[in-house]
């Protein structure tokens, strides 16, 4: 008989926990994503948020999609935009994050940044850009899931992305650390 070891530490009901709010981003903050800008023109003026939720959702038709806090100041203006700009931000671009996070109104001060005719953003040495128009937002809770038409792309291969984990900005570190698991599948 084999005998299944258990989960160390144990299980923790969310019905027990002191702080339920804290627990929940400490866990969802146990998987690293990366970190994308979301930007788009304002009458004149570029606005932009941050996520770490970004995902690749369908190859046929192209879709992706973020997360949205409802309270979100900000993305009441991108909600309105015919376009938005998704800047997957490099490794080197912690700085660029944390500012573009900000409520700061002169965010884009010192930020490499260029509009496209339709008023999609983009951030300048990001790893990938991504064209994009709202095709649907859906009620997730206290948040919003924002499903995304991708309308084009460019790529930077050079400039690795920049990683959030455990509240942290981190780099990429060693690759393919098993490759026997890769030709094993």
């Amino acid at each position: 008989m084999t005998r299944i070891p258990r989960a160390d530490p144990a299980p923790l009901p969310l019905t027990a926990a002191e702080d339920r709010r804290t627990l929940l981003r400490t866990a969802y903050g146990r998987f690293p994503s990366g970190v994308v800008a979301i930007a788009a023109m304002d009458g004149d003026r570029p606005i932009c948020m941050v996520a770490s939720s970004f995902v690749a959702v369908s190859m046929e038709p192209a879709l992706v999609a973020f997360c949205v806090q409802w309270t979100s100041k900000t993305w009441s203006r991108l909600n309105r935009a015919p376009r938005l700009g998704i800047s997957v931000l490099g490794d080197g671009q912690d700085g660029a994050a944390r500012r573009l996070a900000s409520r700061d109104e002169s965010k884009f001060d010192g930020i490499g940044h260029c509009a496209t005719a339709e008023g999609a953003v983009f951030i300048e040495g990001a790893a990938a850009w991504f064209d994009c128009s709202i095709a649907n937002v859906l009620d997730a809770g206290d948040h919003g899931f924002v499903l995304l038409t991708l309308d084009s792309l460019s790529l930077s291969p050079s400039v690795e992305p920049l990683v959030f984990h455990a509240s942290e900005f981190r780099r990429l570190g060693v690759r393919n650390l098993d490759r026997t698991a890769l030709k094993s599948g």
